[in-house]
């Protein structure tokens, strides 16, 4: 009845497929991170009333963000297929994948991250000042450690939104679960195939879940 049901599961694709979406997931949240938490960091910065108030640097910033989160992810792939040949030497499987999803991803969880930081009490910031702390100081002494619930709630959405992103991949043959989705279970009509990817993706994004809620939880205590 398994086998029937499951007929067209080849379980060593599903299990390559499976690393793959790990790969993309864990490569492109890495660089998402490094690049993101500082350009969020700067962004709350330079923001109105803020430690660096730069009305100019914000704009052009903030102008950066929304146009880049405003393009569908989807032609965000097609449009960076270039770039990314350039830097990676090709368009396809994880490789290829990680460029885009890493761009698509940061002006998202850059703008979380600010949201994140602006929700730490004035009072922490303006009481660390009158100590004699440096912006450096107040950054990674007061406001990052008081807003650290904020942005790993922020780095679980992201997360998220990356498995989903990584899913879409599939589309330009980026590899993992998605392009196993698109290829056989879309385009062969293997409806057995579709099941189980989504089914494992769904695994994954509660996992992502579970696990964020659980560190949001405990940085909220301390």
């Amino acid at each position: 009845m398994i086998n029937e049901l499951f007929a067209n599961i080849d379980w060593a694709d599903i299990g390559t497929a499976t690393l793959d979406t790990l790969s993309m997931l864990g490569g492109s949240l890495l660089f998402t991170l490094v690049l993101g938490l500082p350009l969020g960091i700067l962004l709350f910065l330079t923001g109105k009333r803020q430690l660096l108030e730069q009305p100019l640097v914000y704009n052009l910033l903030s102008l950066l963000v929304n146009v880049l989160r405003s393009v569908p992810f989807v032609i965000l792939l097609i449009i960076m297929i270039p770039f990314t040949v350039l830097i990676t030497g090709t368009s396809l499987g994880v490789a290829g994948a990680i460029p885009p999803l890493v761009v698509g991803a940061t002006p998202f969880f850059a703008r979380l991250v600010e949201t994140a930081l602006r929700e730490v009490d004035r009072g922490i910031i303006e009481a660390t000042q009158a100590m004699g702390a440096t912006t450096g100081q107040i950054v990674m002494k007061a406001l990052l450690p008081e807003a650290m619930p904020g942005i790993l709630a922020a780095i679980t959405v992201t997360a998220i939104t990356l498995v989903s992103y990584a899913a879409m991949s599939g589309v330009i043959g980026g590899g993992g679960l998605g392009d196993l989705a698109i290829r056989f279970g879309y385009q062969r009509f293997q409806t057995d195939v579709m099941v189980v990817t989504v089914v494992l993706l769904l695994i994954l994004v509660q996992i992502l879940q579970m696990v964020g809620d659980k560190l949001v939880q405990h940085f909220s205590r301390r």
